[in-house]
Order: structure tokens, then C-alpha cells, then sequence
């Protein structure tokens, strides 16, 4: 793809049904919607913003082509969540640039750690993670479907 422009935009309420596609489209494929997922992916101002998350939003030559979350857990600590790219658009770094808004937005909100829960099944995110310096941890999670957890210190 020649002549990309990506922007990573802040959550509007219009953002909505693609923060759901998007989601809804790997979960899916790899495995299925909890209801935690249908509750937070129709519902993310209630479940993301509302307790002092946010979600960024990938946009290609204006098209919404990615988007991602950082999840309030407790002072110092926020949970990088729901991150999904259009397969149309991977190998572009999209993915790099939501984690890394992210963590940014972590950074300045304060935070001093961040954790996500995934599956090893999605080898490249999981790569991904890595080389942003997020190390495997205990998994605790809420989610059925997670078999790792990981953390990135921000100190």
C-alpha cells in the first residue's frame, strides 16, 4: 500500500460500530464472544471511558482501520485491551502505533504498569508485545480464553 497516512485519533461516540467490527472480527475468527466482550464492545463509554480508560482509534487515508484500549484497573495500573487491526491494513505497524499511543497515554496519566491478557494463538501480537517490552507474567485474568498474561513496567 503506497502513500499511507495513519492517524491515531482519541474515541468519539461515532467511533463505535467500528471499535465493534473490528473487535468482533478476531474474536471470532480465533475464538468467541464472552459477555463481557458484547457488553464492553456495544457499550465502551460505559465500560472504558466512563471509569477513566481510552481508547484510541487507527485511521488510513480517513478510512477507521484499527483501534485499541487502555482500561482503567486502579491508581498506577491500566490494562491494554481489545486491540484489532482490519487485515487489510496489518504489516503497516498499525499495531505499533495503537500500543505505543497507549502506552504513552499511560505514561502521562501517571500509570507505572500495564497489563494485558491475550491467547498465544495470536503470535503476532504476542511478538509484538515483546519487543515493546511487556514480559510474561501469572495469568489471573477474567477472561476464559486468555492463556497469558503480560506487563510492561513504565518506571
Amino acid at each position: 500500500m503506497e502513500n499511507v497516512t495513519l492517524t491515531i485519533e482519541t474515541y468519539r461516540p461515532q467511533h463505535q460500530p467500528f471499535f465493534e467490527s473490528l473487535n468482533r472480527h478476531w474474536i471470532e475468527k480465533y475464538f468467541w464472544m464472552e459477555p463481557i466482550d458484547v457488553s464492553v464492545l456495544q457499550h465502551p463509554d460505559v465500560h472504558i471511558i466512563a471509569p477513566g480508560g481510552e481508547i484510541f482509534m487507527a485511521t488510513c487515508n480517513g478510512n477507521v482501520v484499527g483501534t485499541a484500549a487502555l482500561k482503567f484497573v486502579k491508581p498506577g495500573v491500566y490494562e491494554f485491551t481489545k486491540m484489532a487491526v482490519d487485515e487489510n491494513y496489518r504489516g503497516l505497524k498499525i499495531g505499533r502505533a495503537l500500543a505505543e499511543a497507549a502506552r504513552d497515554k499511560a505514561r502521562e496519566r501517571g500509570a507505572h504498569t500495564i497489563i494485558l491478557y491475550s491467547n498465544t494463538v495470536l503470535e503476532t501480537a504476542i511478538a509484538l508485545y515483546r519487543k515493546l517490552g511487556f514480559v510474561e507474567v501469572p495469568v489471573d485474568g477474567p477472561y476464559k480464553r486468555s492463556n497469558i498474561k503480560m506487563e510492561l513496567s513504565l518506571t
